[in-house]
């Protein structure tokens, strides 16, 4: 399996050249800047996006809503953690090597790379917490998933993956963020609901304005007294 995409006639090897050669046409401070926000970057602005997404469904409209919000929320960085764990036998079986060690005049930004390539640790971390926040925040979950497919185009710039270590990532963190949902919010939402019921912890489940912000009540469709009379009605 170490050999897969070895082929220079591979479409995976000619589009790794067409994007990584974006990077030798760049200027150095350029390459530094994708270097690091391919390495970090993206990776912190997922952790904002996930704070945002906290902050917004602490105020949603009912106790059961930012329940369900929080424990989704909660699952987001699980599912990362337990596609890589899921990763760890993937790669120890194909045995991918990474794209500069079997192909020359690749513009590496990052080094130290060692391990092998497919499929992609960021790629997969990345698209495991976007889907994740989609579950608790549809507008918010979508922008993560924009900075997954962003992380999987800085890895293949960076010259340190193939596009299809990048496909594969994004397929297992999906895989697992969507199919062990389910199963984690059964498990997750009656813990986020014993937190919200706690003297200490409700705080991290809904916001103070929230948890007191009461219904308003509908307005009773009582009729206005008549003023006057008239003789049909003294009949009557």
């Amino acid at each position: 399996m170490a050999g897969l995409a070895s082929d220079g006639s591979n479409p995976d090897v000619g589009l790794l050249y067409d994007i990584n050669g974006l990077a030798k046409d760049a200027p150095p401070w350029f390459d530094r800047v994708m270097g690091f926000v391919g390495e970090y970057g993206i990776m912190l602005g997922l952790v904002l996006v996930a704070l945002w997404c906290w902050v917004s469904v602490r105020r949603r409209g009912n106790l059961a809503d930012s329940v369900s919000g929080v424990a989704g929320l909660v699952w987001a960085p699980l599912a990362a953690g337990v596609a890589l764990l899921v990763n760890i036998p993937i790669r120890g079986f194909v045995e991918r090597p990474r794209p500069f060690k079997d192909h020359q005049g690749l513009e590496v930004l990052v080094a130290g790379k060692t391990d092998f390539s497919f499929v992609s640790d960021h790629a997969t971390m990345a698209m495991a917490i976007g889907v994740g926040l989609f579950v608790a925040h549809r507008k918010l979950g979508l922008a993560a998933i924009g900075l997954a497919f962003a992380e999987g185009f800085c890895r293949v710039y960076m010259g340190v993956h193939y596009p299809t270590d990048v496909i594969g990532g994004f397929a297992l963190g999906t895989a697992v963020a969507l199919l062990l949902a389910p199963l984690a919010l059964a498990l997750l939402t009656p813990v986020v609901s014993a937190v919200a019921r706690s003297k200490h912890g409700a705080r991290l489940v809904r916001s103070r304005r929230a948890a007191e912000r009461r219904p308003q009540p509908e307005a009773l469709d009582i009729p206005e007294p008549r003023l006057g009379s008239d003789e049909s009605d003294l009949a009557a």
